[in-house]
């Protein structure tokens, strides 16, 4: 029995703290993504980073769906289903309702990868690929509340955005601004989704067992983004 299961449960503000202290394992962290953001890659790098990351784009709404499809609470379905429109797109499919997919492929073609040769997936590597579809499978499997829990990696990524936006076109003058608009947008929306995401857990997770859980489980989603660097720093080497 760990000294975690031996004791008293967090409180609410103890438990977030917990959670929110995961941040140190965030790929913000992995040496790929500091290279990226200090101008030391390449363009093929950056290229590579953009078609293999495009894998994990496209399966954002089936992991969204697959939630959705096991949730059983009416109001949680009501605020997630907005994340597949963010991603899909909603409308007329045209500007900000394009969604965040259309966002990533105009970044595609801004750093070089047509259209189609960045939505055929051709580019994305085997460690990509498994680590992405674990994502998908767990929850498909796991209860929703879980599968809620693990997307709470959003509440590290507004900084990482922001870095992106700050540093790219000091570096990376060659890729068009516009390309660039996909970090933009995330940044309020990671913030909405990070607010309803916490409210699940901290609602859900309040044994010392199961907060033990949850922060196993926000670890399992840090090592798949971290796994993803890891094969795609390999794949593409300096």
């Amino acid at each position: 029995m760990s000294s975690k299961d031996a004791q008293a449960p967090w409180s609410r503000a103890e438990f977030e703290e917990q959670l929110r202290a995961k941040g140190k394992n965030y790929h913000i962290h992995h040496p790929f993504n500091l290279r990226m953001n200090s101008g030391q890659c390449s363009p093929a790098q950056i290229r590579g980073w953009v078609a293999n990351r495009c894998y994990y784009q496209s399966i954002i709404p089936k992991k969204d769906a697959a939630i959705l499809s096991n949730c059983d609470d009416r109001e949680t379905r009501r605020k997630w289903i907005a994340r597949i429109l963010d991603h899909d797109g909603y409308d007329d499919y045209q500007g900000h309702h394009a969604g965040g997919m259309e966002a990533w492929t105009q970044l595609g073609e801004a750093v070089g990868i047509p259209r189609e040769e960045l939505l055929s997936m051709s580019h994305v590597v085997p460690g990509v690929r498994f680590a992405c579809d674990a994502y998908v499978d767990f929850a498909r499997r796991r209860p929703w509340q879980e599968a809620v829990c693990s997307s709470l990696t959003e509440m590290f990524a507004p900084q990482i955005h922001k870095d992106r936006l700050a540093t790219w076109p000091k570096y990376y003058n060659w890729i068009a601004p516009a390309g660039l608009n996909y970090f933009r947008s995330r940044i309020p929306l990671a913030q909405r989704d990070v607010d309803h995401g916490l409210d699940v857990t901290l609602d859900y997770f309040t044994t010392s067992e199961q907060q033990a859980r949850a922060l196993d489980i926000l670890q399992f989603k840090l090592d798949i983004l971290w796994t993803m660097l890891d094969a795609i720093e390999k794949a593409y080497p300096e």
